[in-house]
C-alpha cells in the first residue's frame, strides 16, 4: 500500500476488521501488515508447539568401566561414548571398584584420563573426577552446541508507516 500516516493505516485496519501489526520497527518508516492478529498468534504457537515435539533434549547416557579394563574393551566404550556426543547426549563414565581394587584409584583415574584424551575434541568435562564410595566418575558433555535465540519485540510510535497487506 505504500507509505500511510498511522491514523489512515489504522482507519484502513478497523474498515477491513483486521490488525496494524508493526513488522520492521527498525526500518524507516517502520513496515506494518494488516492481518488477523489472533489468527497470527495460533500460528506462530502451533510451530512452537511442532518445533518443542520434534526437539531432542540432551540425555545423560553413562557408560561403566573396571579400572583394570583393557585397552580395546576401553576403546569400543570410547568409540560409543563419540557416538552419543555427536547425538548431542552428554556422556558419564563410571569406573567401577570391586574387592580390593578401591586401594588403588590411581587405576581409575588413568582410565579415565585416557577416555578424556581421546575426547578431547568432541567434548569438554564437566568438572573433575570425583570418587563416591566405590565409584569414580566424571561427566563430558559435547562442544558443540547450538544456541536458541529468543525474539523480543518493542514497539515504537512513529508518524508513517509502510503497509504491507496480508490476510
Amino acid at each position: 500500500m505504500g507509505v500511510v500516516p498511522t491514523e489512515k493505516a489504522l482507519q484502513i485496519a478497523r474498515e477491513r476488521n483486521l490488525d496494524l501489526v508493526e513488522v520492521a520497527s527498525t526500518a524507516v518508516p517502520p513496515v506494518c501488515r494488516l492481518l488477523d492478529y489472533g489468527k497470527y498468534r495460533y500460528e506462530q504457537t502451533k510451530k512452537e508447539r511442532k518445533a518443542r515435539v520434534t526437539q531432542k533434549g540432551g540425555a545423560l547416557k553413562e557408560i561403566r568401566v573396571r579400572p583394570r579394563v583393557q585397552d580395546h574393551d576401553l576403546e569400543t566404550k570410547i568409540k560409543t561414548a563419540k557416538k552419543f556426543l555427536a547425538d548431542g547426549d552428554k556422556v558419564r563414565f563410571f569406573v567401577i571398584f570391586r574387592g580390593r581394587e578401591i586401594t588403588h584409584p590411581e587405576l581409575g583415574l588413568k582410565a579415565l584420563q585416557k577416555v578424556a584424551n581421546d575426547l578431547k575434541e568432541m567434548a569438554g568435562l564437566d568438572g573433575t573426577p570425583s570418587l563416591e564410595g566405590r565409584i569414580m566418575s566424571v561427566v563430558f558433555s559435547p562442544t558443540s552446541t547450538k544456541k536458541i535465540a529468543k525474539e523480543q519485540t518493542a514497539e515504537v510510535k512513529m508518524p508513517e508507516v509502510k503497509v504491507k497487506e496480508e490476510v
